[in-house]
């Protein structure tokens, strides 16, 4: 909590663009309130706590200098030979990486599906979709707020940015479940024997 505040408060001084900040940051700020609130009834895994955090910290720095600007990644395209500033892309696959965990957590503990092929496949699948609403998202918000579509958009020119941002979260979901499910599923073990 403490480093999500502090991020959060550093993010809110002097951002780039205030209308910006706040629709970058509000998905952080909405998730931090459905955890506080859930925090005693329904407590997750350390790793996806993590996760979440992380994923938080994305936004909130994307929402500071617009995910157009942030200063890192400027010098990353200058060193990678990068035509943009690809921050957007890290946000697009975390994006996938950091649901796809969250959504993890919930239907297994849930007991939703019995084979994990099909948990795996329902899991991609949701973090593809919730990709695609954001990308629905960004569009209404473009057209109905001239003055910050381009730097809430980011897409700098890119024709395909709308897709590659989803192949992001696509690709993100699939990492997270390659990556992390074992762990995942070691912290659950864990946290099922400590309720009970």
């Amino acid at each position: 909590m403490v480093i999500f505040v502090a991020v959060l408060v550093w993010s809110g001084i002097n951002p780039k663009d205030q209308v910006t900040w706040f629709l970058e940051v509000l998905p952080a700020i909405i998730g931090g309130l459905i955890l506080a609130l859930t925090l005693r009834r329904f407590p997750l895994t350390l790793l996806v706590y993590l996760l979440i955090l992380a994923h938080a910290v994305i936004l909130m720095v994307g929402g500071h200098y617009t995910y157009a600007e942030v200063p890192l990644f400027d010098w990353f395209a200058e060193w990678f030979g990068w035509g943009r500033n690809n921050y957007d892309k890290l946000g697009h696959f975390a994006q996938g990486f950091v649901p796809v965990m969250v959504a993890r957590e919930v239907v297994t503990r849930f007991g939703v599906f019995q084979s994990p092929a099909w948990r795996s496949f329902f899991l991609v699948c949701f973090c593809l979709a919730l990709s695609a609403f954001y990308e629905l998202i960004e569009w209404w918000v473009a057209l109905a707020s001239d003055e910050a579509a381009d730097a809430f958009l980011g897409t700098q020119g890119y024709v395909w940015d709308t897709q590659s941002d989803m192949a992001y979260a696509l690709v993100g979901a699939i990492s997270g479940l390659l990556l992390l499910s074992r762990l995942h599923d070691r912290q659950l073990r864990q946290l099922a024997a400590i309720d009970r």
